[in-house]
């Protein structure tokens, strides 16, 4: 199925090359770029491009509005990729909440943590969290509204690849994403770009061929819709950290709504079969440790059972080397949702491929090699915005979730180094506004030393001989916590 892009009062192209570009799309199914997947990125991709003049055709298998339990926290730094985009307005008529910053719990004790502001008079930066299908149908919306783009219904199954070399011509599909009766009425079709975009998610089906790495999953969020909860800090995230369990996250989504995540590794003993399984970790382990102003909410919702899960995937990015071809969004680099950055360098990554792919810079995108070149740069150059937000967020989950004494030293480290105040740099980092890995490193290590510093000062007087070489162990374990994702950054 074919979508109609209407015509909005964007500067369109000139009449006769529009619509002989519209032309090429719809009958030829030929364009300057196609895109796989209508999600997050992949309209974000398709209305910037479109508007620098680029023909691109968007592919999807199912038009209807998506329902997930992820994808709903924009960061600031997201929200202000968006404002660079032209689609803030995305954000508006979905209910969307106000985000000013994070209320952190650990063992009884509570520190708020909002997001920095630049000055005194600077406008406090806000994020925003909200049904995550609600706001991918706005950003189709806005694609469908683009004079340069068709939108098209089908599912991709294949690339298409050049008989001479490996440069991907364009995208093999079958169907129309399900909306045909049978699958007799299911036909193969193709559709052709000078570049073709990869965009289908997590569970990418064209990642393997082209990607270095495999996603590696230690854990899953399980989540649960909250109905009309009692939050305590109303317009925050929150995290709940406990030094026997892994962290939970709870923000609002709606009016009415609030999502809350449980983070379960793999193997967790009460999450066991013995023990109940799941619904036997949330009722006995997560229901007595939440606040008691959001039990109530919680247990109808798991009274209710509607429970649902999706894998906590770590996946670093690998440069892109095949003609033709460009992997985006998670299908390119996953990192642990807990600090809610995945959208936020996903559109940090459309602005810096935008500007890098500009007519001035690439006046045809049929000239594989100098596209190639900036493609090379798009590697590096995406950097600034994503090995932040996904080292903060391997770092974090490692000490969030500790699992041994020298894990949980540096929790407690963590925790005491925000009680001091020292939250605008962590803040800024969460946020997606601090884009300079060193600010990042100083305050892991700065963390590190407090939490040295703490087995000192609490140690028993006849354990205190102990304590060098225990500082020792913890120190580096910081080192292994923080250096292997580090690395993943630096490799291409």
């Amino acid at each position: 199925m074919t979508f109609s892009s209407t015509t909005t009062t964007t500067a369109p192209a000139a009449a006769n090359g529009a619509d002989v570009a519209e032309q090429r799309r719809r009958i030829h199914h030929e364009a300057d770029v196609v895109i796989i997947g209508a999600g997050v990125l992949g309209c974000a991709l398709a209305v910037a491009l479109g508007r620098q003049g680029r023909s691109v055709i968007l592919l999807e298998a199912s038009m209807k509005e998506p329902d997930r339990i992820v994808g709903e926290l924009l960061q600031p730094g997201g929200v202000r990729a968006l404002e660079q985009l032209g689609l803030r307005d995305c954000l508006e008529e979905i209910d969307a909440i106000k985000v000013a910053g994070y209320f952190v719990t650990y063992m009884g004790e509570e520190v708020d943590i909002p997001y920095p502001v630049a000055s005194p008079t600077a406008v406090p930066p806000e994020g925003r969290s909200f049904h995550h299908g609600r706001f991918v149908m706005r950003l189709r919306a806005a694609a469908l509204a683009c004079p340069n783009v068709t939108v098209v219904e089908t599912k991709a199954t294949a690339l298409i690849t050049s008989d001479n070399s490996d440069q991907v011509l364009g995208v093999e599909c079958m169907g129309s994403g399900g909306s045909s009766s049978s699958k007799e009425d299911e036909k193969k079709d193709c559709y052709f770009g000078h570049m073709t975009v990869v965009a289908d998610g997590y569970a990418s089906k064209f990642r393997k061929q082209h990607h270095q790495h495999t996603p590696k999953v230690k854990s899953k969020f399980w989540g649960l819709e909250l109905i009309d909860a009692k939050l305590p800090r109303p317009n925050c995230g929150h995290v709940l950290l406990d030094d026997h369990r892994p962290p939970i996250l709870i923000y609002q989504i709606g009016t009415h709504e609030t999502r809350i995540l449980v983070d379960i590794p793999e193997n967790l003993p009460s999450a066991s079969v013995k023990n109940g399984g799941v619904k036997g970790h949330l009722r006995n382990v997560v229901l007595p440790s939440l606040p008691e102003c959001v039990q109530p909410s919680f247990r109808a919702a798991l009274e209710k059972g509607q429970l649902r899960s999706m894998p906590n995937s770590f996946l670093p990015a690998s440069t892109n080397k095949t003609p033709g071809l460009v992997i985006l969004g998670d299908a390119l680099n996953m990192r642990h949702p807990l600090t809610g950055g995945g959208m936020t360098v996903a559109f940090n990554d459309v602005v810096v491929l935008r500007d890098l792919l500009s007519p001035e810079r690439v006046p045809d995108l049929a000239d594989t090699h100098r596209v190639g070149k900036q493609l090379a740069s798009f590697h590096w150059k995406r950097k600034n915005g994503s090995s932040v937000i996904n080292i903060l967020a391997q770092a974090l989950y490692s000490l969030f979730a500790a699992d041994d004494d020298n894990l949980r030293a540096l929790q407690r480290g963590c925790f005491a180094y925000f009680k001091l105040g020292m939250i605008e740099g962590p803040a800024g980092l969460l946020a997606g506004l601090i884009q300079e890995p060193f600010v990042l490193v100083s305050h892991f290590f700065s963390v590190a030393f407090l939490s040295l510093w703490l087995l000192f000062k609490q140690s028993p007087l006849l354990r205190l001989p102990l304590v060098p070489f225990q500082c020792l162990l913890v120190f580096w374990t910081a080192c292994i916590v923080i250096f292997p994702y580090m690395l993943a950054e630096l490799r291409s």
